[in-house]
């Protein structure tokens, strides 16, 4: 201490010294020290990673040889008071205590510093003028938050309360990335959660936030919660809870196995519960119905298990997700309707209802009177337009892979070509020489029955019958025309057609034409193009069996030949042409 006061005393002597006012002042300041470390590079960290929350973070040598990490200088009411708020929010070590910094030594934080810090002089200012107007005080700008390495994100980190942490889990748990308990725990799934919230948003994935990032997650959960009105809905009729942005959204009706919810102020979104009884196969038969629908157009991801699916669909006027699940005797789930311009909106909408969508409860909505597919085929899919092909034309099962031949009419003009209103099919070929096309579904199917070609010529005057679906979709399958074979060539002597008299309508074309045997003698085509000509009523045309052989084998099939010329009984009959005959829709 003699040592101390010799040098003061020779400072003093040099006129080096700050005002007597300025010592006191020094002499009543205290710090809060929060951490001390035997190692400089340690206590460097530290303090680093404190600085990036506390601006007022200092670091000094202490005589012991330890490096101490403190906060302040700030008259020593105040620093009671911040230490006993920190404290209970759980940013500082609770050992934390308050220090007179008479132990301090050299300064290491901030780096330029020498010793013990000595507050300032503070001048009084100047009074302004009288008659000079008091100009208001320009707001500082807030400042930005420095990058930190993953060391150093750990070390802000650790600093955080336990309700810190839970708020994190929770904007991850909103935004779909974390699943688990919001217990404030980084354990390994909050970490993986974090480290796909990084690569969603073009950071680094190191699992470890850093204090930016964590600025950013929770900025943007706020933003959310008050842009969209998130409440979490416990839907007592449905059995469902979910979190829906009822600032955009109002209840609006039940209407079994559906929970209406509809577009508020103009938003443009829709979303639609699903609640009923069934298992697996209802399941499924939800599956296929909510994609007749107009708002799930036919562009666009599906995905099918055994327990559930999901269906993102989209088009220049509409975009849709639906989401199902079959559990406990019950199938819940749920459809999402947006305009596509919407996009970056339903980025933040759309994962908080696909994170907090789950079923309560053993209750279902009652089916009442409107089954669901019931209500599919009369299209009044609970007060939803049902999605409609341009139009359907009739075809048939030609290999046991289950191509499908019919009439090069019926699918020039599709974007989309479906088979039985379900399985999408393509096409393998078309010849306009012939009128035909032939069909590949995208995935192999097994039909109950294909094409067996007769290859000698059909007897003159026999009775054969057409099968096809005569009312396009409108019947769940299709029926047998009966008629004759008139010529085997076309009015003007063609080979390779036949004249039939039987009288047909549009949703026949394209359908098999048979003998009483059951074998296939040729396929039904439209109406000559020339319409300057009325054709007698009940004077149609066919490809023969030897044109559709010579097509398939220019397409790589294999045509297989009837054994069985005798008259088949008409119930063999039914099975052979009905089985064969498959609706091909043509959608826009």
């Amino acid at each position: 201490m003699r040592l101390v006061a010799l040098l003061w005393a020779v400072v003093a002597m040099l006129g080096l010294t700050a005002p007597l006012h300025a010592q006191e002042q020094a002499q009543s300041l205290a710090w809060i020290q929060i951490e001390a470390h035997p190692d400089e590079a340690t206590s460097l960290d530290r303090a680093r990673a404190y600085a990036s929350i506390f601006p007022e973070t200092a670091g000094f040598r202490l005589g012991t040889g330890w490096y101490a990490v403190a906060l302040g200088p700030f008259d020593p009411a105040e620093a009671a008071g911040k230490l006993a708020d920190l404290r209970s929010q759980g940013l500082i070590p609770s050992d934390s205590y308050i220090t007179d910094g008479a132990a301090h030594g050299a300064q290491f934080w901030p780096a330029t510093g020498t010793g013990p810090l000595v507050a300032p002089v503070i001048e009084p200012a100047a009074e302004p003028a009288a008659d000079a107007p008091i100009e208001p005080a320009a707001e500082a700008e807030p400042a930005p938050i420095p990058e930190e390495t993953v060391k150093q994100a750990k070390a802000a980190e650790a600093a955080l309360s336990k309700e810190e942490r839970q708020a994190l889990q929770e904007a991850l748990r909103w935004y779909g990335f974390y699943t688990a308990a919001i217990d404030g725990s980084f354990g390994a799934g909050t970490r993986k959660s974090m480290a796909a919230w990084q690569e969603a948003n073009a950071y680094e994935p190191t699992g470890v936030l850093t204090t930016k990032q964590r600025s950013a997650l929770i900025d943007g959960f706020n933003a959310d919660q008050a842009e969209f009105g998130f409440e979490t809905i416990t839907e007592p009729e449905s059995g469902i809870e979910i979190t829906l942005p009822m600032a955009l959204l109002g209840f609006d009706h039940y209407e079994p196995p559906f929970v209406h919810f509809a577009e508020k102020n103009g938003s443009g979104l829709r979303v639609i519960l699903i609640s009923q009884p069934g298992d697996v196969a209802a399941l499924s038969g939800l599956y296929d119905v909510l994609q007749t629908l107009s708002v799930v157009p036919p562009t666009g991801a599906r995905e099918k298990g055994e327990k559930s699916f999901t269906i993102s669909a989209s088009s220049a006027t509409v975009e849709s997700y639906a989401f199902a699940e079959a559990a406990r005797g019950l199938v819940k789930g749920y459809l999402v309707v947006w305009n596509p311009k919407d996009a970056d909106r339903m980025a933040r909408i759309l994962p908080a209802l696909q994170a907090s969508f789950r079923a309560v409860g053993d209750k279902a909505l009652d089916p009442g009177l409107v089954p669901l597919d019931a209500a599919a085929k009369s299209g009044l899919m609970a007060g939803l337009e049902v999605r409609r092909p341009k139009f359907s034309r009739s075809g048939f099962y030609v290999d046991a892979q289950g191509s499908v031949l019919t009439t090069a009419e019926a699918v020039a003009t599709c974007s989309q070509i479906t088979l039985d209103g379900v399985t999408e099919a393509s096409v393998k070929l078309s010849d306009p020489a012939s009128g035909l096309a032939i069909l590949t579904p995208a995935t192999p199917l097994s039909p109950p029955a294909f094409a067996q070609f007769q290859t000698a010529p059909g007897r003159l005057g026999a009775e054969i019958a057409v099968a096809g679906y005569s009312y396009e979709d409108k019947l769940p399958a299709p029926v047998l025309t009966f008629g004759t074979l008139e010529e085997d060539k076309g009015l003007n002597g063609e080979s390779g057609i036949a004249r039939l008299a039987i009288t047909t309508l549009q949703g026949d074309e394209g359908g098999p034409v048979l003998d009483q045997s059951g074998g296939v003698v040729g396929i039904l085509l439209p109406p000559p193009a020339d319409k300057s000509r009325q054709l007698p009523a009940g004077v149609t045309f066919a490809a023969t069996a030897s044109t559709v052989t010579t097509l398939m084998s220019s397409a790589g099939l294999t045509p297989t030949t009837a054994l069985q010329t005798a008259i088949s009984p008409p119930d063999a009959l039914n099975a052979a042409g009905l089985g064969m005959t498959v609706l091909v829709s043509c959608w826009d």
